[in-house]
This record gives structure tokens, C-alpha cells and sequence, in this order.
């Protein structure tokens, strides 16, 4: 059966003399092969996006068929005439007849694989053609600042975009490509000393428990407030961002440190409450005298060479609050490519959002499902460890003995089964100040000793890992300066990484 009426290209940039690579025939027959059968959008869509159809109409039937199918709906004509009944570009066409005129084309069933990676492949040499005619135009322009170098880098970076996009990870791998990369994980665990395979968590205990933060890992990080789950993410970031820095000082490449580029995105607080926490830590002042403004001027010499010093370091920031898990990966994305992140941290869990809207506590457990998937997908596309703080439910408050276990994690079980690692944080010496009996009695005195053995004392509890064992590690943890640190016991010093 003959193809539809080709529709007019909507691109107003299309070169006069020379018309951009295209095949709206090839258009045609994929979307009538997608809405003949659904299955086939599992093959494409990994690489094949709306906006890499020529024809804009195109485009946004590809884009319908998409989300159609993703609610788990049939994208066919029928389902699908509703959302272009207004269309313009369709009207022009006879209007949703002609989704009935795409799907009449049963020949494409065959090819639908070819006309893809086409589709595909023309939309990059378009993209390659809008670069170097905007290197053109800037090179002419002579009313510009002159600034060759400028130009040269503006337009690596571009090209590298382009090129980016051809690549596509994932798929099978051969068995010896597999244990290559197991190999040099394992030399690395090996030349650091025989505990530290991934990105260091800056305490050596937590790194001869886990061997470091692992790429492709969801790390749940979880506590009931107070106990200082954000505090940790943030060493343990911070940590990380300094490790690479010194590295990449030393001539270390990236790809072999202990540390990493680290994109933080706190929903919670904002940029510069996260700063004067590391900026605590860094010079020792108390963050609460820091808000308050309450130092000497020893102590502002003090905090101003530390900031200082972290002017350069590869942590960045996103406080942008009510994120959706969909913005959220894009953000992430975006800053591997441009800043090469190799450890993302979200703070928190429950403060982002799915993809629906709708409220009551049944679609909230799907959300939550929706958002620790998308996490866990994210840490492997990214190939980076994925750290999420999570909240813990009330009922850690009704027990005896208040140490989180699993089953609090909280509104899903999602968080667990989805996790490879579950962490939670513990400090005994929160609810102990909490149980003030009675002064001048036996209980008083037993209360005042056992507050001195576990003053300044917490646990990382590692609930699940599904590397390594599970159990608790003991550390310090200063509260004026939210900093976490080895125990030093008896007269071993841990060593640093």
C-alpha cells in the first residue's frame, strides 16, 4: 500500500540551496510499524528520541506512542486520535486519519529496526551541519571580541556533544570484557592496601566494611532525625570531592582515583547551608557559631583560608526543591557529561517526586517504587554509586532498644529491594539525653557513667550489601561540627585516603 502524503518540513533553518538529510518515507513507516506493534518501541527507544525526526508532526506522534505505551495502554490509531483531534499539522493531513494511513502499511513490520537507526543517523548528520555552520558563522563575524582559542574550545565541545550521542551503553558484553573490568577493580582494592576497591567514604572502618562506594550501586543512607544521616552524606561527599582533587593534583587520571567529581542535590537545604556545614568541618568552628556570626577574628582568618582552599574542589550543588525523578536524571546526566560526577547524593528520598500526581497513601508506595527504580537506573546508566538519604518510620520510637532495622524503611519496600546497600546511622547518645533520671540517685549516677562511654560515639549499621557481610561500625561524631571520624582506638591511628 502507498505511503501517506508527505507533510511539508517545518525547519526554518533548512539550508536554501541544499536540502538536510532526511527520509520522511522512513518516518512514515516506523510510526506505522510502532502503532502495528507496540513491542517494537522496546527495540527503539533506548536510542531513537522524539526530536530526532525531521518532521516535527513526527516527532510528537513518536512522542505519544511513547508515553501511551509506558502507562501500559495500546498505542494505536484509535487510542491515540483523541490527543491530535486539534493538531494543526495533522489537520493539514485529513486530520487523526492519517495515524489509520500510517498503520496501513504492514510492510514496515520487517524494516522497522533499519528505518530507526536511519532516522537516527540523519538526525545526527543535521546536528553535525548545525554545528559547523555555527562555527562558520562565529569564525566570520569579526564584530565579535577576536578570540580564536575561545572559538576552538566552544566548538570541541559541541563536536563532543554530537559524538556523545552516538554512543550508546549498556547491551551484552563479552565474558572476558566482564572480568577485565572485575580485574582492575580488584588491583585497585589490592594497591590501596587490600580494603578500598571504589570511591573512598573518608572513614577507613566504613571502607574495610564495604571496600568504598561501588559504580552502578543505590546506597540507601537512612536514620530518624537527629541522628545525622545528612551530616554523613555530606563528609562522605565532601570526602570524596577532596580525594579527587588531590589525585587529579598528583597526576592521578580521574578514571583511577579513590575520589570523585560529586554532584550533590539537596532538596531539603539549600546550597549554602550544605557550604557552611563542610566549611564547619573544614576549619573546626562550630556551624551554629558560624550562622550566628558569633567568632573572633582569629577564627574568620580561620574560616576564610578553608574556604579558601575549597574554591576549586569538584563538589557541586543542586537545591532546586521538588525535583521529579525524571528532572532529577536529566540534571545528572547533564552534569556527567559536562563535569564528569562520579558519585551523585540525594537528599532526601521522600522529598522527591514520580511521575503522577495523584495523591493518597496507595499511589504514594507506587511513587516511591517509581522513584528507587529510577534511582537504581540511574546508578547503572551512569555507571556511578548512587547515595539516597531516606526517613525511617515513627515505630523505631515505640521499641526498647531503637536501632533501625529494615523493615523501617519507610512508605516502601521498594527502598530495600531495590538497594544494594541499606546504611543506617545510630547515635545511642541522642536518646540517652533523653532519659535524664532523677538527680542525686543511684539511676543518675548509672545514667551520668554511661553517658561518658558513649559521648560522642555512633554507628553505621550496614543492614544489607549484597557484596560483603552486614554489621555495624563503630565512629565518632562531633557534634559542633557535624563531622563524622574513626574511632582511634588504643594506639592505632587510622590511616587516610
Amino acid at each position: 500500500m502507498a505511503l501517506a502524503p508527505v507533510p511539508s518540513p517545518s525547519h526554518a533553518d533548512a539550508l536554501a540551496s541544499v536540502s538536510l538529510p532526511h527520509n520522511l518515507e522512513a518516518e512514515q513507516a516506523l510510526l506505522g510499524a510502532l502503532l502495528i506493534d507496540n513491542r517494537l518501541v522496546e527495540d527503539v527507544q533506548i536510542k531513537l528520541r522524539p526530536e530526532h525526526f525531521y518532521e516535527e508532526l513526527h516527532g510528537r506522534i513518536y512522542s505519544a506512542i511513547l508515553r501511551t505505551v509506558d502507562r501500559n495502554l495500546v498505542a494505536n490509531p484509535v487510542t491515540l486520535k483523541p490527543l491530535f483531534e486539534k493538531d494543526e499539522a495533522m489537520a493539514e493531513l485529513g486530520g487523526p486519519a492519517y495515524l489509520a494511513t500510517l498503520a496501513a502499511n504492514t510492510a514496515a513490520l520487517f524494516g522497522a529496526r533499519d528505518f530507526a537507526q536511519q532516522i537516527y543517523d540523519f538526525a545526527l548528520l543535521r546536528e553535525l551541519i548545525r554545528v559547523g555552520r555555527s562555527m562558520v558563522e562565529q569564525a566570520l563575524d569579526t564584530s565579535r571580541d577576536l578570540d580564536p582559542q575561545a572559538q576552538i574550545q566552544e566548538a570541541e565541545v559541541a563536536l563532543y556533544k554530537v559524538a556523545e550521542q552516538g554512543e550508546i551503553s549498556g547491551g551484552m558484553k563479552e565474558f572476558r570484557d566482564a572480568t577485565r573490568i572485575a580485574v582492575e577493580i580488584a588491583e585497585k582494592a589490592y594497591k590501596s592496601g587490600g580494603h578500598l576497591s571504589g570511591i573512598t567514604t573518608g572513614l577507613t572502618s566504613l571502607n574495610e566494611k564495604m571496600g568504598g562506594l561501588h559504580n552502578s550501586d543505590l546506597i540507601i543512607l537512612a536514620g530518624r532525625p537527629g541522628m545525622g544521616k545528612t551530616a554523613l552524606a555530606t563528609n562522605i561527599a565532601f570526602a570524596a570531592a577532596q580525594r579527587a582533587r588531590l589525585d587529579v593534583s598528583q597526576g592521578v587520571p580521574l578514571e583511577k582515583s579513590s575520589g570523585a567529581a560529586v554532584a550533590f542535590f539537596s532538596l531539603e537545604m539549600s546550597a549554602d547551608q550544605l557550604a557552611t556545614r563542610i566549611l564547619a568541618e573544614e576549619s573546626g568552628i562550630s556551624g551554629e557559631l558560624l550562622r550566628m556570626g558569633k567568632i573572633n577574628e582569629q577564627q574568620f582568618l580561620k574560616l576564610a583560608r578553608a574556604a579558601q582552599e575549597l574554591e576549586d574542589l569538584p563538589l557541586y550543588i543542586d537545591d532546586t526543591p521538588g525535583l521529579t525523578i525524571a528532572a532529577l536524571r536529566t540534571r545528572a546526566r547533564r552534569m556527567k557529561r559536562q563535569k564528569g560526577i562520579g558519585l551523585i547524593v540525594v537528599d532526601y528520598l521522600q522529598l522527591l517526586q514520580g511521575s503522577g500526581r495523584a495523591g493518597g497513601d496507595g499511589n504514594r508506595v507506587q511513587e516511591l517504587s517509581e522513584i528507587t527504580r529510577g534511582l537504581k537506573t540511574l546508578a547503572k546508566e551512569l555507571n556511578v554509586p548512587v547515595i539516597a538519604l531516606s526517613q525511617l518510620s515513627r515505630q523505631v520510637e515505640n521499641r526498647e532498644d531503637k536501632r533501625p532495622q529494615l523493615a523501617d524503611l519507610r512508605e516502601s519496600g521498594s527502598i530495600e529491594q531495590d538497594a544494594d546497600i541499606v546504611l543506617f546511622v545510630y547515635r545511642d547518645e541522642y536518646y540517652h539525653a533523653q532519659k535524664k533520671p532523677e538527680e542525686g540517685t543511684d539511676k543518675f549516677i548509672q545514667w551520668m557513667e554511661k553517658g561518658e562511654r558513649i559521648r560522642g560515639r555512633a554507628e553505621i549499621i550496614v543492614a544489607k550489601q549484597r557484596h560483603g557481610a552486614t554489621g555495624i561500625v563503630n565512629v565518632h561524631f562531633h557534634k559542633e561540627t557535624t563531622k563524622f571520624a574513626d574511632l582511634a582506638e588504643e594506639d592505632h591511628l587510622p590511616e587516610q585516603f
